[in-house]
């Protein structure tokens, strides 16, 4: 049994991990913004102190992106060391992901200019996290979320394609899984149905 803090456990991608891991018998401590502000380190540190792993699904549709998620980044990575917790699962963009030629969906012709700055913004963040020294890995939908379907209960790896879909529940196993074993490190990784 592992001890998993959750930052942004009052999101859907969030209250699905912690679902998903109180169900595997871990004991989890489900975070949400007014109880510990993820752009704050000490907050992170207090929040994360005494777990094995911590997980952020967080975002802040009322701030600006380039300025919440690298603030969130840096907290976290100055929190969650303070804390002495090692292990970030830290759930990404599809985005992000390089699609079947090798190219970030974010940096293809014809990406939606309305959808870069959140691209971007998560861009910085992802590599701070990849220059913290923490061990972490990035978990994202390969494209996008299915709102509408029953969890299949497996996903795959797969490249950056928005025409792949995960739900909710069966992308929050492929995030437990990850703080369980730990088999992929210091990588962005798509995960689809």
């Amino acid at each position: 049994m592992l001890k998993i803090v959750v930052f942004g456990a009052g999101g859907k991608a969030g209250s699905t991990a912690v679902a998903e891991a109180r169900a595997r018998g871990h004991e989890v401590t489900p975070l949400v913004r007014s109880m510990a502000d993820v752009t704050d380190p000490a907050a992170v540190a207090r929040g994360a102190v005494g777990h094995d792993v911590a997980i952020a699904a967080v975002a802040e549709a009322s701030a600006d992106p380039s300025v919440f998620f690298r603030a969130a980044a840096e907290s976290l990575v100055t929190g969650l060391k303070e804390a002495g917790v090692s292990r970030l699962v830290w759930v990404s963009l599809a985005s992000l992901l390089p699609d079947a030629s090798g190219v970030p969906m974010a940096d293809s012709v014809g990406f939606p200019a309305e959808f870069q700055p959140f691209s971007v913004a998560h861009r910085t963040a992802l590599d701070i996290i990849r220059g913290s020294g923490l061990d972490w890995v990035a978990v994202s939908p390969s494209g996008n979320f299915d709102l509408e379907g029953k969890p299949a209960g497996v996903y795959h790896l797969a490249p950056g394609d928005l025409a792949q879909h995960i739900t909710y529940a069966d992308h929050a196993r492929a995030l437990i899984d990850e703080a369980e074993r730990a088999q992929l490190r210091r990588t962005h990784i798509g995960v689809t149905n």
